[in-house]
């Protein structure tokens, strides 16, 4: 047995006693075999030495080679940087070009167009039997992917020429998957699936000017938006659909703080399905491009949230929210602000946004440590 500090363990040495937190919470058992991912949690705990199992100094000489076979695209120190960056197109090229892509791409086109149809019918005066069609062709796209798969095929279908359906579609996808992570029955994610379709409804009534503007809006023209709330609630009054759908429409830009729109409502005057898709909208609008940034990464936009943004949601969906996207995402290629490139090993639950990074060269990066408070997830490969 030999005692080692944290920054000498390499994974596939075997832990020869248990390692506890100063709390005496048991981080891993002896005998247990060492991985990148259980290193990364000995550094998140400041663990500073473990006892392993006695290795054969030819084992140790071999140990890194495993450690080195993923960095294998950058192996000279010099060209890494050129290296990330061809790594990062080659990925976006790659899923673009994909079949599975290509797939999703043609189905989410069908959702749009059935989208728009269904839009224009209840703005025309359709009635709540028009969307079973809609729902049924949603329903199909979500099913087709993992939570990853969707997220991630999501933030390459961007339109910045279309204000309404590809959000609408994006935002129905997206609070499905929270209705999901909250266990809620089929008939109620269904519903839910609806409020996100039709949440918008209401910029059918806005002038294009306004709607297509590509800068920020005036006080003068955010006057205006900001009635797509009351006009969306009104176009479905009457037409046989679900309170909680006419809700999400009507609540979607209010806050649990009173500070939205447009009746200033607090959490327990807000309907739950408006609670979500408000979660739904603003996730979309994030990690969406506009005409006066580029688009927010996942852990950006849980990072927005963290720091501004709790105390505007209901607890419960934030929090369910915020976690599942960050463990989505967890063991994900990520680049860093500083240009260096790794893989998520680990999801700090107290700081979602700040996890540890285990970098091309080996090295552990706990975001969460002060000492790592300028570094942040640029975006995910």
């Amino acid at each position: 047995m030999q005692t080692l500090t944290v920054d000498k363990l390499k994974a596939g040495m075997v832990v020869a006693e248990p390692v506890l937190t100063k709390r005496g919470q048991t981080i891993s058992k002896a005998g247990e075999e060492l991985t990148n991912q259980l290193i990364a949690k000995l550094t998140f705990y400041k663990i500073e030495s473990v006892s392993v199992e006695d290795i054969e100094e030819e084992e140790v000489a071999a140990e890194p080679a495993p450690a080195e076979e993923k960095p294998v695209k950058s192996p000279a120190k010099p060209q890494k940087s050129e290296s990330r960056v061809s790594d990062q197109i080659t990925y976006t090229q790659r899923l673009k070009a994909s079949p599975a892509f290509k797939k999703f791409q043609s189905d989410y086109a069908i959702n749009i167009a059935y989208l728009q149809e269904t839009l224009k019918k209840i703005a025309d005066g359709g009635d709540s039997s028009c969307t079973d069609d809609l729902l049924n062709k949603c329903e199909a796209l979500f099913k087709s992917k993992t939570a990853l798969e969707l997220f991630d095929m999501l933030s390459n279908m961007r339109n910045l020429e279309d204000p309404i359906y590809s959000h609408s579609l994006n935002v129905a996808l997206i609070s499905r998957a929270i209705g999901k992570w909250l266990k809620l029955p089929k008939d109620d994610l269904n519903t839910l699936t609806l409020a996100g379709l039709l949440h918008d409804i209401g910029k059918l009534k806005i002038p294009e000017d306004i709607l297509n503007k590509p800068d920020r809006y005036t006080d003068a023209e955010f006057d205006v938006m900001k009635t797509h709330p009351l006009e969306g609630k009104k176009m479905l009054n009457g037409k046989g659909f679900d309170s909680r759908i006419s809700a999400a429409t009507l609540q979607h830009h209010e806050r649990a703080d009173g500070s939205g729109y447009p009746r200033g409502l607090f959490d327990d005057e807000m309907d739950d399905f408006s609670c979500i898709v408000a979660i739904a909208d603003v996730y979309d609008a994030m990690t969406s491009a506009r005409a006066h940034r580029d688009p927010l990464c996942s852990f950006q936009v849980i990072s927005e949230f963290e720091k501004e943004g709790l105390q505007k949601y209901r607890t419960q969906y934030i929090l369910t929210f915020l976690e599942r996207i960050a463990n989505t995402y967890n063991n994900s290629r990520v680049i860093l602000n500083n240009a260096k490139t790794g893989r998520v090993v680990y999801i700090n639950k107290s700081n979602l946004s700040r996890p540890v990074i285990q970098l091309d060269n080996g090295e552990i990066i706990n975001l969460a440590d002060s000492v790592n408070n300028k570094l942040f997830i640029k975006s995910i490969l």
